[in-house]
């Protein structure tokens, strides 16, 4: 009887245990949820977008107002979550930085996974993809091929901590690097004889020779670092990667991220609003 007595005890114990802990993980994922950066928008009734000024991304037009791929695409994201966009606009080289410390809720920027940025932030699926070509000051490169352009009498400007920066330190080491807060200025030091060239993602660099046809060329149709932007969030909000990475995928099979980031990029429709 003794024996019986104690099985069942230990039955008993085995069962409490293992409630208990179902109790503690519920307890735990419904904290997780509530803690997640997804609750706070819906509760706040916005999101706060972080993103860095360069075309065709995000940028002024004539009014002030901000237009461009992104804005489209955090206006859409907002809506669908029945919330509204509030952009928060910061240098590149501080947004990671910024996004960490809560002054926005996501960073939506044309920012491009990499393995250094994935330590810091976590990133959603792509919701984008792009490359790089070279724009040249016609003059000071005239008879360059692409290996003339590593060298140590050649100068690049490029927006400080961007991918073009980077891409640029790589395949072009032998070269000076000049880098600027603001995407104008880098075309500006070309477009000023200072700089042999810079670099950006299409359609910038078409659109800034057809602008400049007798200072600025396309040296080569080649596209450098063809990279997949995606969506930057906080560590340690797995719903609200979850949410992103669905919100993604539904906007890849209608159609809308195609639509959007064809009109803004292989078209100059909307060049008339920033003119």
């Amino acid at each position: 009887m003794n024996r019986i007595f104690k099985q069942l005890f230990a039955l008993l114990l085995m069962v409490f245990t293992v409630s208990a802990s179902f109790t503690a993980v519920g307890g735990t994922q419904q904290d997780i949820a509530k803690s997640s950066v997804i609750e706070s928008i819906k509760k706040r009734g916005y999101m706060k977008v972080g993103l860095s000024l360069f075309v065709p991304w995000s940028m002024r037009d004539k009014k002030g107002e901000l237009i461009g791929f992104e804005i489209d695409v955090a206006n859409k994201l907002a809506t669908d979550m029945g919330v509204e966009a509030e952009f928060v606009p910061v240098s590149w080289d501080g947004i990671i930085p910024a996004l960490v410390s809560g002054k926005f809720d996501v960073i939506i920027s044309g920012m491009s996974i990499t393995p250094e940025r994935n330590l810091t932030v976590n990133f959603s699926d792509p919701y984008s993809y792009s490359g790089l070509k070279i724009i040249a000051n016609k003059v000071m490169t005239q008879g360059f091929s692409i290996e003339d352009f590593n060298n140590e009498n050649v100068t690049f400007s490029a927006r400080r901590g961007a991918t073009t920066a980077n891409t640029i330190q790589v395949l072009f080491p032998k070269a000076k690097l000049l880098q600027f807060d603001e995407e104008a200025a880098t075309l500006q030091e070309v477009l000023n004889g200072k700089a042999h060239a810079t670099m950006g993602s299409e359609p910038f660099p078409s659109t800034e020779v057809a602008k400049n046809p007798e200072t600025l060329v396309i040296p080569t149709d080649t596209v450098f670092s063809k990279a997949a932007e995606a969506f930057a969030l906080r560590k340690g909000d797995p719903d609200a990667l979850n949410f992103f990475n669905n919100w993604i995928a539904a906007n890849h099979r209608n159609g809308f991220l195609k639509e959007r980031h064809d009109y803004w990029f292989t078209t100059t429709d909307w060049a008339g609003q920033v003119e």
